[in-house]
């Protein structure tokens, strides 16, 4: 008789999420994994709170239905608009033994371990700096801290299309870059907060002084998820370790094949799956 499984799921709206996923599965490789990407709709950057709430509760939705305990919303902009009515209006209803975790509270508790000066600068998609998501969270935990934020709504595209390290790519980086520092000269510390942009990390270091600390989110999520499933026992007796992996798509599974390959540089096998 065939075992039953019961993975870990990460989220996105697209491909950044396995990032993440990358991160996780490199800390804790003996878990079971679904990665599911909600491609035929991204980008959920540019989408209202209450699409991007649907959205993301009809994803919840159908990997609980696939034995999932555990779901990490690894879409910053799932977690900024849609993370915290799921946790307090919907589980309860939906199964009250199961958790959905995001990936902005872990990034905002390392803050107090890695800025010296108190002023953070934020690099987002639209939707997640016009959440104001980061901004609140750190007044929330750190309110000594002061943050500026800057859009990047080219920086997805680019990492997509695989055209990020070429001419057009660096003027991109570099522009948003020198617009967010100019906000405030005294920025010892960066969030990456969107999770394509680690991929961009070589090339924003060569813009970015060398003091500035950069903060991306794989590690740290990684991390939290070790330490989350030490304080939940109960969590981590119910996740199977078998080390699976899945791959699911809502769009067409050869496309996001060939894309997955610039986040994971390794061959997987993808599935379709209906919303």
């Amino acid at each position: 008789m065939q075992k039953e499984i019961n993975p870990i799921a990460v989220f996105d709206s697209g491909y950044g999420g396995l990032t993440i996923l990358k991160e996780i599965k490199s800390l804790l490789p003996e878990y079971d994994y679904i990665y599911l990407g909600d491609n035929a709709r991204t980008p959920y950057g540019t989408r209202s709170f209450e699409i991007v709430y649907q959205y993301t509760l009809q994803a919840v939705k159908k990997l609980f239905s696939l034995n999932v305990p555990l779901i990490i919303l690894a879409c910053n902009t799932a977690s900024a608009k849609a993370l915290k009515t799921i946790q307090q209006k919907n589980l309860e209803k939906i199964n009250p033994t199961n958790r959905v975790l995001g990936v902005i509270k872990p990034s905002i508790e390392a803050l107090q371990n890695i800025t010296k000066t108190n002023h953070v600068g934020i690099l987002a998609t639209q939707g997640t700096v016009h959440s104001m998501s980061y901004v609140l969270e750190i007044k929330k935990i750190h309110p000594q801290i002061k943050v500026v934020q800057e859009a990047c709504p080219i920086w997805v595209p680019l990492v997509e299309s695989d055209e990020f390290d070429t001419l057009g790519g660096h003027y991109f980086i570099k522009k948003h870059l020198e617009s967010l520092l100019a906000k405030d000269h005294n920025i010892d510390t960066i969030i990456l907060g969107c999770t394509h942009y680690p991929l961009l990390l070589p090339i924003i270091k060569k813009y970015v002084p060398k003091d500035i600390q950069i903060i991306s989110q794989g590690k740290i999520v990684a991390s939290s998820l070790k330490n989350y499933m030490f304080r939940h026992p109960e969590m981590e007796n119910r996740c199977t370790k078998n080390a699976t992996k899945k791959y699911f798509t809502t769009e067409a599974p050869k496309v996001f094949k060939e894309k997955a390959s610039i986040f994971l540089q390794e061959n997987i096998c993808v599935m379709h799956l209906d919303l």
